[in-house]
C-alpha cells in the first residue's frame, strides 16, 4: 500500500468542499434552473468562482486519471445549469 501524498490530501479536501459546499448548491440551482427560474447575480458568481478553481485544479486531475470521470461528471452538471439558465434568461 502506498502512502498518501501531499496531493492526495489537496485532492481529498477539494472532494469534501465540493460534497459539503458546492454540490448541495449546485443541486438548488438545477433545480431552480430546471424550473424555469433565472439565476441572480450571486447564482453566477458561485458558478464563476466553481468554474474558476476547476481550472486551477485541472493540473491535478491531469495527473490523476481517477478522477477524470467524477470531474466529468461534474463538467456536465455545470454545464446542464449554464444551458438550462440561458434558455430561461432568453424565455423571459
Amino acid at each position: 500500500m502506498t502512502e498518501p501524498t501531499e496531493e492526495d490530501g489537496v485532492i481529498m479536501a477539494l472532494i469534501d468542499r465540493f460534497e459539503k459546499q458546492r454540490l448541495p448548491r449546485l443541486k438548488a440551482l438545477k433545480e431552480q434552473t430546471d424550473s424555469g427560474e433565472r439565476l441572480s447575480d450571486g447564482d453566477v458568481g458561485f458558478l464563476e468562482t466553481v468554474i474558476h478553481d476547476a481550472r486551477q485544479s485541472k493540473h491535478l486531475i491531469d495527473r490523476h486519471p481517477e478522477w477524470q470521470t467524477f470531474c466529468a461528471t461534474v463538467v456536465h452538471l455545470y454545464e446542464t445549469i449554464t444551458e438550462k439558465a440561458l434558455e430561461n434568461e432568453k424565455g423571459s
